[in-house]
């Protein structure tokens, strides 16, 4: 749809690189497509309190724009009716949203003379007049399943055979048809019929109810008779009665799926049970698509299933594409509406748009997505709208649709390989190329390689206007940092586009917004390399030797036992970037700095740090370390804290290169293990290894076979997970072991390949990367449960108890005087006795 005047596109592009930029946006007329809902303006119709008005919706475009929605429990003014149920007429309108019933039928209960005797022939209270209702031309149908028909003479019982009504030529004629009614005299009646269960319109309306009952509109205006019970229609068809257990046909829509010019049929089956992963059954509701491949030919349905549950109980379907709501669902309830696409083999796998209702479950939910239609484009915009009710609320909601724009978009960067010691590169224009200054700017401490030299940020963001056919273009520069500010030569830089409509665009007339095509690619990713000290395939391929010894052979309980451990690291085959030495202390030792005593030693910049109660250091080697490089350096520590338990303390050294992540600590903090596992996140942190192939020549390899092996178990614990591996490319990969061999829910795609799990691919040349798996002292080390606290303390109290008890019985606790017996204070000298 054309932007029109003020409306622009928005292009934001991030994490880039380049001397240039070129970006290309065209427009074109979009084809009929209802995603494009909009929900932030709905409009919505009150009903009376408790009539479930929204239980029924429908457009009625014959003379003026407008809705019509049942209300099923409203009260009425037929004579001695309760809650017969009715339909509203509501026109619509920017600004209001009023309604008034429609009376289709103004009689109470109707009487019949048998044998010189009133008999009263049906009982309309109750009936749910306007569960059903739908519109074609001129015409209303609304449908009370309910009604209820006497149908023996002698015995006052009755059968919901169910009624409809019809509105002709715009309210000026209503005829009844009620295709389940039979003769009073007959022994056995129709049963629970329902007609009008469910209906919808063709060349001539359906009815479902567990039957199929059909018949062209002309003739049952033709066959009705004002004061007959029974209309013979001509015609007519219809199918045996069967059991309605899943309630096939609650729902049914009629439409045009895959353009071949046949009207295909959906049905709902909302209370189809099917198995859950554990084997028990659940109400899950199924949507059935019939394409119909010839005249009253249809094909063999497709499903859609819910197996999420967000299909709940109840579905409806209607032609928006293909509307299918979920009255129940959502984590609260509050009901959900999916909108999909239909295409050539019926409806696609996934929505365009899910649409949430928005009143809080109550004692009755809302019921949002109860009652469904489009296909009608109430505003005159060239869109579809969707009316939407919520009877549990009395509301029902119309969604209109916004303009829908198809874009494309084309990126291009130049150049595809970056050479750090180049200060300039080119535009091409035309055939010409252009040099322009790409400057190289001091920015310490930045994370980003490139910034946009409009900008001087990793993004940039432009307003684009383009015009219906117009196609436009931009360039733009883009230049690359000192190397010194940066470590990540190894990895591609990529330029990304994200373009999206200006969202302060214009409203049109109608003051809706427009809204891009969901299938527009809208993110579009280029990138380029920087030029490697790695020869001509800019391939590097390091060959990292590690040579490590100690000043001191041994060190003594007592002292301050100063110790330097000088190593010697080298690189014999390419350059290594982002190469360090890794060191993991023991608990003994604390680490004192560089060694500096030796002028032939290496100055180095190292890092301490503490992860997870494991402390380590690390040393950067080079960026890159360059092949031949040949560096000795020492490290200081302290060893203070040795135990007469240990006869020796170990310093791990390792030398290596980039991987990601860098290291795993296990086990991850607050993690415990457990039997039962149902998402990736609960098994421990992730592992991910990249491994990257490439043949630049001079000539092709006929067969080419990889082996990959990773343990998944040390000290007999299992340690990894083997969860999946992808490729990319013509490669053909197998495992020896099942992947993911618990089903796990997989929280995005991994490139996990781990007692030896064995990988072979086809077509491999392996860069080999590693690791390290730092163990955390366990904090279930530290952790008592709290009955053994418990007991504890019960036995001590006994302890004590039974001490107590002892001493009791030798007398301890029994008093005597300070100085003994009276004769014995009598000897006591006067001072003595008088103190005493």
């Amino acid at each position: 749809k054309p932007l029109g005047r003020g409306s622009g596109v928005g292009a934001s592009l991030t994490r880039s690189f380049l001397c240039m930029v070129g970006l290309c946006f065209t427009l074109s007329q979009p084809v009929c497509q209802a995603f494009n809902l909009d929900v932030e303006q709905p409009l919505v119709y009150s009903g009376p309190e408790g009539s479930h008005f929204g239980y029924a919706v429908d457009f009625y475009l014959s003379e003026a724009t407008s809705l019509v929605i049942g209300a099923p429990k409203a009260n009425t003014t037929q004579s001695n009716v309760t809650e017969g149920g009715s339909v509203f007429y509501c026109p619509w309108s920017l600004n209001q949203t009023n309604c008034h019933p429609i009376e289709f039928d103004s009689n109470g209960d109707r009487m019949v003379l048998l044998n010189d005797t009133e008999h009263q022939a049906d009982f309309k209270s109750h009936q749910w007049f306007g569960a059903t209702v739908r519109s074609h031309g001129d015409t209303i149908l609304a449908c009370a399943p309910l009604y209820s028909w006497r149908t023996q003479q002698d015995n006052p019982r009755s059968d919901a055979t169910g009624t409809c009504y019809l509105s002709v030529h715009n309210f000026s004629k209503f005829v009844e048809y009620a295709p389940c009614r039979n003769e009073l005299s007959e022994p056995e009646g129709q049963g629970y019929c329902q007609g009008g269960f469910s209906a919808d319109f063709t060349q001539f309306y359906v009815v479902f109810s567990g039957q199929v009952i059909s018949a062209h509109k002309e003739d049952i205006i033709k066959a009705y008779y004002p004061g007959y019970f029974m209309q013979a229609v001509d015609g007519q068809l219809q199918t045996k009665q069967m059991e309605m257990g899943s309630y096939f046909g609650y729902a049914v829509a009629t439409t045009d799926l895959n353009s071949d010019g046949m009207v295909d049929l959906l049905v709902g089956a909302p209370m189809l049970m099917v198995r859950d992963s554990d084997g028990r059954l659940e109400e899950m509701g199924r949507v059935y698509v019939y394409l119909q491949r010839g005249p009253m030919d249809l094909e063999t349905p497709a499903l859609k299933d819910f197996v999420e549950g967000l299909l709940s109980k109840w579905s409806c379907v209607s032609v928006v594409d293909v509307a299918i709501s979920g009255p129940f669902g959502g984590e609260d309830h509050q009901g959900l509406v999916y909108i999909y696409n239909g295409f050539l083999d019926g409806l696609r796998e996934k929505p365009s748009q899910v649409i949430k209702g928005q009143w809080a479950t109550g004692t009755l939910p809302a019921c949002f997505g109860f009652a469904l239609r489009g296909a009608s484009d109430l505003d005159l915009n060239g869109y579809p709208d969707l009316i939407v009710g919520a009877f549990g609320v009395d509301k029902a909601v119309l969604y209109r649709s916004r303009p829908i724009v198809n874009a494309t978009a084309s990126l291009t960067v130049y150049p595809t390989m970056i050479n750090p010691d180049e200060k300039n590169c080119f535009i091409t224009n035309g055939n010409a190329s252009v040099p322009v200054s790409c400057h190289k700017q001091k920015q310490k401490g930045g994370e980003r390689r490139a910034l946009f030299f409009d900008s001087q940020q990793p993004s940039l963001q432009r307003n684009v206007r383009v015009r219906h056919g117009e196609r436009v273009c931009n360039h733009t520069k883009i230049y690359l940092r000192e190397e010194k500010d940066f470590r990540d030569k190894l990895s591609p830089i990529y330029v990304s586009l994200n373009f999206s409509l200006d969202p302060q665009a214009a409203a049109d007339a109608h003051g809706l917004r427009p809204v891009l095509n969901y299938q527009t690619t809208n993110l579009i990713e280029q990138k380029t390399q920087i030029l490697l000290d790695c020869g001509e395939d800019n391939i590097c391929v390091p060959d990292l030797k590690l040579l490590v010894q100690g000043d001191r052979k041994e060190v003594f309980l007592g002292d301050d036992n100063s110790l330097t451990l000088t190593f010697n690291a080298r690189n014999e085959g390419g350059g290594a970037y982002e190469a360090e030495l890794y060191v993991v202390l023991p608990p003994e030792a604390d680490y004192s700095g560089i060694a500096r005593n030796n002028e032939s030693l290496t100055q180095l910049t190292c890092s301490y740090d503490t992860e997870n109660q494991t402390r380590y250091l690390s040393c950067d080697l080079g960026n890159p370390m360059k092949s031949g490089t040949n560096l000795w350096a020492g490290l200081r520590f302290k060893v203070p804290r040795l135990k007469d338990t240990h006869k020796t303390i170990q310093f791990e050294f390792q030398i290596r290169r980039v991987s990601r992540p860098d290291k795993v600590f296990f086990p991850p903090a607050n993690w415990r293990p457990t039997k039962s596992y149902a998402v990736e996140q609960e098994v421990g942190p992730a592992v991910e290894h990249i491994y990257e192939l490439l043949n630049n020549g001079p000539s092709q390899i006929s067969s080419t076979l990889l082996e990959l092996r990773c343990p998944l178990s040390v000290q007999g614990q299992q340690i990894l997970y083997p969860l999946d591996f992808s490729t990319k490319g013509p490669i053909n990969c197998t495992a020896d072991k099942h992947m993911n061999h618990r089903h796990l829910k997989v929280k995005q795609s991994t490139n996990t390949n781990c007692d030896h799990t064995l990988i072979t691919c086809n077509n491999i040349i392996l860069n080999s990367v590693v690791t390290p798996l730092l163990w955390n002292k366990p904090e279930t080390e530290n952790w008592v449960p709290l009955w053994i606290i418990i007991l504890a303390i019960l036995a001590g109290l006994l302890l004590l108890a039974l001490l107590i008890y002892v001493l009791y019985r030798l007398g301890f606790f029994k008093r005597s005087l300070p100085y003994g017996t009276a004769m014995e204070k009598a000897q006591l000298k006067p001072q003595a006795a008088s103190e005493a």
